[in-house]
């Protein structure tokens, strides 16, 4: 059945639309502090270059062998250029990626020794687009998707400008004109400007400070509850809801369903929504069965948060958990579309 499933990936165009970043790792020992100040000194012995943000989603989804479009804006820097030739190498379509002289391509740095993250440098520009070029990444970002189709189109928004409110009403409605299936990983600022998206994929706290609640009671009632709440302003199809070392919750708005996580060694939660949103979206987009599509971006998010930093789902670790932890008597021919 998986084999099927992870082969009908291929044939799936995925368009990843939002903030992408590039995330830098200086990794080195740490064996004396400072005399100049009380923190530690970290005697860098290498850097490595990672695909961040929604460029992670789209790494996320070409490792499980779909065909990939990035539409976004980046800066003219030697960052924004990295960045291109990084997610050309992995096979992902860069033509849509835009390039603005006046903003900085966003980049993460992360200072870690003894796989401890000891600090984190943000350089980055988070104003919204300017009215001009926001209209002019709408245009170019339609055209590509009139021209090359895609099957399924991930909002995946990190706060960095690129997902204003005129580019995911514009963006969404024309993929709801024409029933292409839309997925979003939200974040505070445009949480509820996603009307009518199919999956609306928070994470428990962005659900909670979203809605203002004091707590949530993470049971099936309890997060169906949140599902209504959220459904009054968004009128979305689907939620899925990410809770950590609990697993995810999932429903269409009748039966709500928990999936627990399963053990793991914990290294690094870095990029783990990422995961899930390309895995459940993808999963979705070949099968149309939810349960399926969140068991497996559950597997998925569990497995990266194994390693340290961001990383993107390898495809054939995936399958074989899916084979050893998944149970389903359905056939195959009823879980593919087609």
């Amino acid at each position: 059945m998986f084999d099927q499933i992870f082969k009908s990936f291929e044939g799936i165009h995925a368009a990843v639309v939002g903030d992408v970043m590039l995330d830098t790792y200086w990794w080195g020992d740490t064996n004396r502090i400072s005399p100049e100040a009380p923190v530690p000194v970290v005697a860098v012995k290498g850097k490595e270059y990672r695909i961040g943000g929604a460029g992670n989603v789209a790494l996320n989804l070409r490792s499980l062998g779909a065909r990939v479009s990035m539409h976004t804006v980046t800066g003219t820097d030697e960052d924004g250029l990295l960045l291109e030739i990084m997610m050309k190498e992995k096979g992902i379509d860069t033509t849509s990626v835009w390039k603005s002289d006046d903003r900085l391509t966003t980049n993460k740095i992360r200072i870690i020794s003894r796989n401890q993250h000891l600090l984190r440098l943000d350089y980055e520009v988070a104003d919204d687009l300017e009215p001009v070029k926001e209209q002019r990444f709408i245009d170019k970002t339609l055209a590509a998707f009139e021209a090359d189709p895609p099957q399924v189109v991930i909002f995946e928004d990190y706060n960095k400008g690129v997902l204003t409110e005129k580019v995911i009403n514009q963006v969404l409605g024309w993929c709801r004109q024409r029933g292409i299936l839309t997925a979003v990983d939200p974040k505070k600022r445009h949480f509820f400007s996603y009307q009518g998206v199919d999956i609306f994929k928070p994470n428990l706290k962005e659900a909670k400070d979203a809605l203002n609640l004091p707590d949530i009671n993470t049971t099936a009632e309890g997060m169906l509850d949140v599902h209504r709440q959220l459904y009054k302003r968004l009128q979305h199809r689907f939620s899925l809801v990410t809770l950590s070392e609990k697993g995810v919750f999932y429903t269409d708005g009748n039966e709500p369903h928990l999936i627990p996580a399963h053990v793991r060694s914990i290294a690094d939660v870095s990029g783990a929504g990422d995961t899930v949103i390309a895995v459940a979206a993808l999963a979705f987009a070949a099968t149309h069965d939810l349960h399926l599509a969140a068991e497996m971006a559950n597997l998925a998010g569990g497995l990266v948060c194994e390693e340290v930093g961001t990383v993107a789902i390898d495809a054939g670790r995936l399958q074989e958990e899916c084979y050893r932890l998944l149970t389903d008597d359905r056939s195959s021919s009823q879980l593919i579309d087609g």
